[in-house]
C-alpha cells in the first residue's frame, strides 16, 4: 500500500484537461511516443508516454485527457517529458483517463 499523503500534499498537485494535438514513435523506445498536448492558455507542453502497447497515434490525436501539469520536467531517453497524462490499468487493460464531457484544453481538475 502507497503512503499516505495529506490534503495539503495532494493540493499541490494541479491537474488539468489537455487535447493531444500529435504523437510520434520516440526514437529511442519501443513502447513510449512522444506526445505534444494543448493545455490552453498554458501553451504547448510536451510529454513521452509508455502507450505503443495500447494505442494506435490515430487513436490518440484529437483525445481529451486527464494530466499532472506541475510536474517536474525530465528527460525520458534523450526527449524532454513536461507533464504526465493520467491513466488506469488493470492487467493487460490500459486506458487513459479523459472527461466525459468537451471540456476546455486547460480546464483544472477539481
Amino acid at each position: 500500500m502507497p503512503e499516505e499523503i495529506s490534503i495539503e500534499d495532494f493540493l499541490k498537485v494541479d491537474m488539468r484537461v489537455a487535447q493531444v494535438k500529435s504523437v510520434h514513435p520516440h526514437p529511442n523506445a519501443d513502447k513510449l511516443y512522444i506526445v505534444k498536448l494543448d493545455v490552453g492558455a498554458t501553451g504547448e507542453k510536451q510529454t513521452c508516454a509508455a502507450l505503443k502497447p495500447y494505442y494506435s497515434p490515430d487513436e490518440l490525436v484529437g483525445k481529451k485527457v486527464a494530466i499532472v501539469l506541475n510536474l517536474a520536467p525530465a528527460k525520458m531517453r534523450g526527449e524532454l517529458s513536461e507533464t504526465m497524462m493520467l491513466a488506469c490499468q488493470d492487467g493487460d487493460l490500459v486506458a487513459l483517463l479523459t472527461p466525459e464531457k468537451d471540456l476546455a484544453p486547460g480546464s483544472k481538475v477539481v
